[in-house]
């Protein structure tokens, strides 16, 4: 797993030109993850593919994901001008839940948005990370036929 975590950490700290290959590679190295494991807080950051979505998610100082149980997800934490944080229901189309379901023949956890034909599909890296794809109605989350990619780290 060490070379997975460099490769990570370099796609990461990338502030441009992250390919969308490079991460799908990525994805098949990591394990699975169940939903119930990753309660709690999360602090996000988008892998810089150009996707529209990280001009978005900036704009709306996207902070992180909160998922207080199964059944009660935040998926759009972002900060307000006072430094407070906030879930953004409005941008999120309402809040969501977490379910193992399968995406790309393995079951993994997925918040699944209560507004929006969106699913975020997570593995993880350790205990503290996750790597997260975006998936749902091609007009909603795809750009140039290409998902959103995110990752994830335990507050």
């Amino acid at each position: 797993m060490t070379g997975t975590t460099e490769r990570w950490r370099e796609l990461a700290a990338q502030t441009s030109g992250v390919s969308a290959a490079d991460l799908d590679r990525l994805w098949g190295e990591l394990p699975t993850v169940r939903a119930a494991d990753i309660l709690g807080e999360w602090q996000g950051a988008a892998f810089r593919t150009g996707h529209p979505l990280c001009r978005a998610l900036d704009q709306s100082r996207w902070h992180g994901k909160t998922f207080v149980s199964t059944m009660d997800a935040k998926p759009l934490i972002c900060r307000a001008e006072d430094g407070t944080l906030f879930s953004n229901l409005e941008l999120g189309g309402g809040e969501a839940t977490l379910w193992d379901i399968e995406f790309r023949g393995e079951v993994t956890a997925t918040m699944v948005y209560d507004g929006r034909a969106v699913f975020d599909h997570f593995k993880r890296l350790d205990d503290n990370t996750l790597m997260g794809i975006m998936n749902g109605r091609p007009e909603l989350v795809l750009a140039g036929g290409e998902f959103f990619y995110f990752l994830l780290e335990r507050s």
